[in-house]
Order: C-alpha cells, then sequence, then structure tokens
C-alpha cells in the first residue's frame, strides 16, 4: 500500500473508532475526519467541501421536509385510527402498526415514518392499557426494514445506485431493490408480528417535559363553520371524533346565548365552542372537523410573514400586567401584536370566551404572534416562556396535498422521468409553495447534525478510491517454473470488473 492509502484507511478507521467510543458526537466526529483528510493532504483542499453539495445530501435534506409535511397532513394517522378500535390485542397493533411503517418508510424517510404513526401508537396503548414499548420498538424496526424495498428507502441505497452509475453507467432504478427487499421486510414483519413478546418488560420510561409541565387542559374556543363535518352532528359525535380525549364546555350560539350542551345536542355553523383537552387532542380535532380557532381576526391584518406566525405557551406572573385582566381590556393584540388562543387553569374550569377570561397569577396560556417579536412581548407582559414543546394548535388544518405531492414524485421516480435528487427537490419545493409546511417548521425538520456528517464524510469517503485503495492491489507470483522471481502486480479494475495486470517487478 501507498502512503496516501494507509491514510486514507488509517483515518477512516479511526473515524469509526470515534464513532464506537460515542464521547464525541457524530457530526463532531465527521468534520474532525474532514480536516484530519485535508492536514494529510489526501483531500485536496478545492475539494474538501464538495459533500455539501452532493446529491445525497440534498435527497436526505428533501425527503426530511416532505415526510414532516406528511406526517402533519395527518392523512395515515386519520386512515388508521379508523382501524383502531378493531386492533384490541397487542399481536394486531404490532402487526398493523409494524406493517404501516414498514410501507411508509419505502417512500419517505424512516424518522417521517415514525412520527406519523407514533400518536397512534401512544393512543393504542392508553386505550387498551398496552405497554408502549411493545409497540414502539417493532414499528422502529419496521421503519428499518421498509427502507431496503425502494431506492429512496434509504441513504445507502442511493449511494450504491450512484456508484452502479458510475461504473456500469446505469443507476438502480426505483424498485430494483424491491425483489429482495420486499421479501426481507414482509418476513421481518411477520417476526415482529410474533416476536415483540422477546422485548424487556416492566420498564419505567424517561419522564418527558410534558409531564415535567403537569399542567391541566387547555380551554380554547373554536367557531363552526359552513361546510364543517360538524355542522348537524352532535356533541357526542365531536367527542368520539377526539376519541373522548376533548370535551365540549360550552356552545355560544345567535346573539350570545350561551349553554352547558348535552350529547345529544346539535351543533349548527355559526356555533362558537369551547373545547377542554390537551393540545395534541384539540389540534387533532380542529384539523378533522374542520373548526376554526376564534381569535382576533385583525391578526391577518398584520404585516408579518406567514413562515413567522407561531404559537408560545407562557405562565402569567404574579405582577405580571395581564393579572385579573382580560385580554380585551388591555387591548393584547393592538398593543402587542399577539392573539389569546387558550387558557389552562389548575382546579378550575374556564366557562367564558378567551376575551372575557380574567387571567389570573399561574395560568398557562398559548399565544399567538409573531415570533421573532415573542420573547420581548411576553417580557414586556411579564410572563415566563415555556419552552421545549413543539405545539401545532392554531397552525393550520389537515390536507391531502402532501400525499398528492408525494405521489407525484414517486410516480416520476418510478418511470425514469427525473432522478431522485430532482424528484425530492421539487415536492419540497413543492410543499412550500403550497403551505404545507412554513419556511421556518421546514428549517426546524431538517436533521442539521445528519446533513453536516454526511457532507463532511463524502470527501473522506471518497479518498479510498481516489489512492486506489478500493484497487484491492496484491502481489502474485507469475510463470513459478520459467521465472520464479518475477513477480506481478495486480488490480481489480472496477469498468472492466476483473483483475488486470499492471506493474512487474523481478
Amino acid at each position: 500500500m501507498t502512503l496516501a492509502q494507509i491514510l486514507s484507511v488509517g483515518i477512516i478507521a479511526a473515524t469509526m473508532g470515534l464513532f464506537v467510543w460515542g464521547r464525541l458526537r457524530y457530526d463532531l466526529v465527521a468534520l474532525i475526519s474532514l480536516l484530519a483528510g485535508i492536514v494529510a493532504g489526501i483531500v485536496p483542499a478545492d475539494k474538501a467541501f464538495t459533500g455539501f453539495s452532493d446529491d445525497i445530501v440534498i435527497i436526505v435534506a428533501s425527503a426530511l421536509l416532505v415526510s414532516t409535511a406528511v406526517a402533519r397532513s395527518g392523512v395515515v394517522e386519520d386512515v388508521l385510527q379508523r382501524v383502531g378500535p378493531y386492533l384490541t390485542t397487542t399481536t394486531l397493533q404490532v402487526a398493523v402498526l409494524a406493517g404501516a411503517v414498514t410501507l411508509l418508510s419505502g417512500f419517505v424517510k424512516n424518522i417521517g415514518a415514525l412520527a406519523m404513526l407514533m400518536p397512534v401508537a401512544f393512543t393504542l396503548a392508553r386505550r387498551t392499557q398496552t405497554s408502549p414499548s411493545s409497540l414502539l420498538m417493532p414499528m422502529a424496526f419496521g421503519s428499518l426494514l421498509g427502507g431496503i424495498v425502494t431506492l429512496i428507502g434509504t441513504s445507502p441505497n442511493i449511494i450504491v445506485s450512484r456508484v452502479r452509475a458510475e461504473i456500469v453507467g446505469e443507476p438502480f432504478r426505483m424498485f430494483d431493490f424491491a425483489p429482495v427487499g420486499f421479501g426481507l421486510a414482509i418476513a421481518g414483519v411477520i417476526f415482529l408480528t410474533f416476536g415483540w413478546r422477546l422485548l424487556p418488560r416492566n420498564r419505567k420510561a424517561a419522564a418527558t417535559i410534558e409531564a415535567a409541565f403537569n399542567l391541566e387542559g387547555y380551554t380554547t374556543e373554536v367557531d363552526v363553520p359552513e361546510g364543517s363535518a360538524l355542522a348537524g352532528k352532535t356533541v357526542a359525535d365531536l367527542e368520539t371524533m377526539s376519541e373522548d380525549e376533548v370535551e365540549v364546555i360550552m356552545i355560544v350560539r345567535g346573539r350570545g346565548r350561551r349553554y352547558a350542551p348535552s350529547g345529544s345536542a346539535e351543533l349548527k355553523a355559526g356555533d362558537i365552542l369551547l373545547l377542554e383537552g390537551e393540545p395534541e387532542a384539540l389540534e387533532r380535532v380542529v384539523g378533522r372537523a374542520g373548526l376554526k380557532l376564534v381569535h382576533d381576526a385583525k391578526g391577518r391584518e398584520k404585516d408579518t410573514p406567514s413562515d413567522e406566525v407561531g404559537v408560545m405557551e407562557a405562565v402569567v406572573g404574579q405582577d405580571s400586567r395581564l393579572v385579573d385582566k382580560t385580554v380585551t381590556q388591555v387591548r393584547l393584540y393592538d398593543r402587542h401584536g399577539v392573539s389569546l388562543l387558550a387558557v389552562s387553569r389548575a382546579g378550575r374550569r374556564i366557562t367564558q370566551r378567551m376575551r372575557a377570561v380574567k387571567l389570573q397569577p399561574g395560568d398557562v396560556i398559548v399565544l399567538q404572534g409573531d415570533l421573532t417579536v415573542m420573547p420581548e412581548v411576553l417580557g414586556e407582559l411579564r410572563c415566563l416562556p415555556l419552552a421545549g414543546r413543539n405545539m401545532r394548535l392554531g397552525r393550520g388544518g389537515r390536507s391531502l396535498l402532501p400525499i398528492l405531492v408525494l405521489a407525484a414524485a414517486m410516480a416520476l421516480l418510478a418511470t425514469n422521468v427525473i432522478p431522485v435528487s430532482v424528484a425530492f427537490f421539487g415536492a419540497a419545493v413543492a410543499l412550500l409553495l403550497i403551505g404545507s409546511l412554513s419556511l421556518r417548521e421546514a428549517y426546524e425538520a431538517v436533521d442539521w447534525p445528519i446533513l453536516v456528517m454526511l457532507g463532511a464524510l463524502i470527501p473522506v469517503a471518497d479518498t479510498l478510491r481516489s489512492t486506489g485503495g478500493t484497487g484491492f492491489t496484491y502481489v502474485t507470483r507469475k510463470n513459478r517454473r520459467n521465472d520464479p522471481n518475477r513477480l506481478v502486480l495486480r488490480k481489480y479494475d472496477p469498468v472492466l470488473r476483473r483483475h488486470v495486470d499492471f506493474r512487474e517487478e523481478r
């Protein structure tokens, strides 16, 4: 081996060792590896950062955006929720959830596939008293199995396809992996259907940030618009749609007439409803039923880019300007540009409309407004922000458009009309244009450490090829009887796909 080959293999081996050691984060390890390659001279300075523009990085980033948009569309979750009541045993739950994740991860990133179905898994586990770990671990394995079925299921498939194109001039097509991958995926799901019993039991889950908050349910105010799925339905229908996780506290109808509804009370277009529940449950029922959150309509007049509008949770402090006042009295929107969406109050149920609630110290509120100025506003109001929870309440409904965009991209890939990178990049841009994701949400969806690792390691990995380290050079004796001292160096040629003699020594 040459010095360059030794350095290349050594740096890659050291990188693998650091990954196994685990004391340094993987993206930092990749950056160290790239720097070592540059210093050693095996990574040319003018090509050191070409990995960040590689198709692999573009595909992974775009796939994460598409997966997030599909997950937030709620379509897949709604479909599985319909079959949820029939999944009465853990075996059935594992079979359906692991199978669904396996299927989805063939077309979206496995992280996105898990994100779509984890809420369903937790709901089923809570309803049937099943341990969540019995469902989540098989789903995690299923997400890996699905990636081996299609070209875009996992990054290694894309890398192998590109290498094949460099060697033989033709990459793998969309479903070239399917004959082998599909069989392995089916076998894996069958094993998971029964093998979940091998998982450790009686393990206590780590406390989540939501558990640390220990909040009462939020109360929010929604409008039943014309064309809503709830118009003409009953209160019981709404609560069934929310799987009994949301309760209707009050109906406001006509000229402010308020009454506590019974389960048989009919809902009409134009009704104002006070709903109580957890943020995730409220967001789901608002999206499914086509309801609209009631807040200051003048918010639309503000010159704020839509991708900067979001929601934040905060606690009303003892010395807050909101104490013993309503948002109308303090002119919350006019003065500060934020709207009150929901309130949570420990030990007491809120039965007033949001604009009439007199806030108290310790109340947890959800405010909507410009996220770039929200911290400053909370400081002026002397409210303490709660960080760490990604709330979707008030941030858009559900739509089939992400599914249709993904299906169109897959169709173009399957027919070899456009390459993988263009298909996913185009799908990501289309989803941004139609508003399925805001730019802020898109940047949050991208796993930047993964992209940094890929971009840094691609030039390092390429040193094996550029230094000849992948040539499998070896020495052999030739014509031993006639000339026993004659040595021939041989090397595997990937283009000819055979070993060739390239140097003789005596």
